[in-house]
């Protein structure tokens, strides 16, 4: 057996802490979230700034094979100028390389594996301003988010897959000595063999990467096929490929200082329109895929990539059912905020709130309908009233798309608060836009039971509660959803709502009214997605996860 690379011994004390964080699923982060200099250097935060320019109008610093030329696809959704030059290369000399590059990472053995994995972690952390303002000026999301979600968070979740990675590689003993005694069949000696057993890897995983959120979607496939001992090739989504290629540089700097082919994980970037991901998930050599995005095209995935293990993330229609609470205030500003974050473009926002038309009771007496949709409207308005202030909640709109939805939304109901375009105090050429809120009735299911995908969400009054928790379970058993809340304050109605949630498999927040909201999760605690419905074939992260990544492969002697 081979001895584990002196990268195991550094990190093995923060894998221990994170084998123990997923079994106890209590709060555990390795990676601060904070971007105070206090905690990162003073030097840090220009440090990063200046990595990030230098990228700017210039050849990305990649040396890959097969490189034929040099594609630039993205456009800030902030205005600014990027026109990074990444290589293009074709797929033959990508997958060639990878495939290459797979049997002395496989021999390798987990151990070393996860030692790499996690010195690769580390570097990213170092360089956690630089990943931050990509991440930024390519998705939209506001700076304090992208370096939270893109940087340390995203961290986090690929800690996460690589300790469940690294408890599924390791349940099963390296070897062991077997022995059947004496007298079985007749025989006069015990039988004695040495066993011992393989961590075989699947072959070449392919990461397709979104826009909203191109690291902290891509990391957990990323390092749970890495370390299970895939090489990776990643295709970026062709308007946020700054963040990931970033991740390329570091992780192959990396896996070359401790001695391994860099091919073990690749760009692959694209031209706009190229379809690259479509080729390269249809290849024979690929073998796992990973893809955060679309219904449409996932769906296309799950049916297509037949030679692969396939995991998506799709959309579905995130729903609040509100029956009653004793803190309306708090109740209205915790879904504002969740409508407000990023615009809306996330793929646990809230769409649908489902408010009895009769009203509801609160601590400060009944609430009808109208003032019920109406204080969520007015929360909403209040996050968003101060342009210097929202724009750090809003971030920018991620492209053409979300603008489409928005114009076109506007004829479906009774507009309560209507989008507003605000000119970002920073960047004057920022797209930017709040929140639009619309009344419908439940009849009008055509629409909301459909995703909006932005910063748009209904209100839908509905005959009762029981009504709500029917029109949920129907909505989301047709088209999936990532997350769901409640508000009530009768046991009876919170344990009906989670009796609802688990039938039609969502995860179910009840009573959120601080700071905690519904579109947010924690890493080691937290499960995002369940795989248990239409929005989602997997978890991030489990033990499924990353449990077919790989196989276990025997060998036996006599001893």
């Amino acid at each position: 057996m081979s001895q584990p690379h002196s990268l195991y011994g550094k990190h093995a004390a923060t894998l221990d802490q994170a084998l123990t964080a997923i079994r106890d699923r209590g709060y555990w982060s390795a990676f601060n979230e904070s971007p105070s200099p206090r905690v990162y250097g003073e030097d840090a935060a220009p440090r990063g700034k200046a990595a990030f320019d230098a990228y700017l109008g210039a050849d990305f610093p990649l040396d890959q094979p097969g490189t034929t030329g040099r594609v630039a696809t993205e456009k800030s959704p902030f205005g600014i100028r990027l026109d990074v030059r990444y290589p293009h290369a074709g797929a033959d000399a990508l997958l060639a390389a990878a495939a290459a590059a797979l049997p002395a990472w496989r021999d390798a053995g987990p151990q070393t594996r996860v030692g790499v994995c996690l010195e690769i972690l580390a570097r990213l952390s170092e360089n956690i301003f630089e990943l931050a303002n990509a991440v930024q000026f390519t998705s939209g999301q506001a700076f304090v988010m992208a370096f939270q979600a893109g940087g340390a968070h995203a961290l986090d979740r690929a800690l996460e897959a690589l300790a469940y990675a690294y408890a599924e590689m390791t349940r099963t003993p390296a070897e062991a000595h077997w022995e059947k005694p004496a007298g079985a069949k007749g025989s006069a000696e015990p039988l004695r063999l040495m066993k011992t057993w393989h961590i075989v890897p699947r072959g070449i995983g392919l990461v397709i990467g979104c826009n909203t959120f191109p690291t902290w979607n891509s990391y957990p496939g990323l390092f749970a096929s890495l370390v299970t001992g895939n090489p990776v090739m990643i295709k970026p989504h062709p308007r946020a490929v700054l963040p990931l290629a970033i991740t390329v540089k570091h992780a192959r700097e990396v896996l070359a200082e401790a001695g391994f082919d860099p091919n073990l994980v690749t760009l692959a970037a694209e031209e706009s329109g190229e379809g690259l991901a479509s080729v390269l998930a249809l290849r024979p050599e690929v073998r796992i895929v990973d893809f955060t995005g679309s219904t449409e095209y996932g769906d296309w995935l799950e049916a297509n990539a037949r030679q692969a293990v396939v995991y998506t993330e799709k959309a579905g229609v995130n729903t609040v059912i509100v029956d009653g609470c004793d803190n309306f205030a708090g109740m209205c500003n915790n879904i504002a905020f969740s409508l407000v974050l990023y615009s809306g473009q996330m793929c646990t926002a809230p769409q649908n709130i489902l408010i009895p038309r009769e009203g509801i009771a609160t601590e400060a007496g009944h609430k009808s309908f109208d003032e019920v949709a109406g204080g969520i409207a007015a929360a909403v308005g209040k996050l968003t009233g101060d342009p210097a202030r929202a724009v750090e909640l809003t971030g920018a709109i991620v492209n053409d798309g979300v603008l489409e939805r928005l114009e076109r939304v506007r004829d479906s109901g009774e507009i309560l608060l209507d989008s507003q375009e605000v000119t970002h105090p920073a960047f004057g050429d920022a797209v930017v836009r709040t929140p639009v809120v619309i009344k419908l009735d439940a009849d009008s299911e055509q629409t909301y039971g459909e995703e909006w995908f932005g910063p748009i969400s209904f209100v839908v009054a509905t005959d009762s509660t029981q009504h709500s928790l029917e029109v949920f379970r129907r909505t989301v058993g047709r088209r999936g959803a990532l997350t769901a809340s409640v508000y009530s304050c009768d046991d009876k109605v919170l344990e009906f709502a989670e009796r609802a949630a688990l039938d039609v498999g969502v995860h179910l927040s009840a009573n959120l009214t601080d700071g905690v909201f519904v579109n947010q999760s924690a890493a080691f605690s937290d499960f995002h997605g369940s795989g248990a419905n239409a929005a989602a074939n997997s978890v991030l992260t489990d033990g499924a996860y990353v449990a077919s990544r790989f196989r276990i492969v025997q060998s036996r002697r006599h001893a």
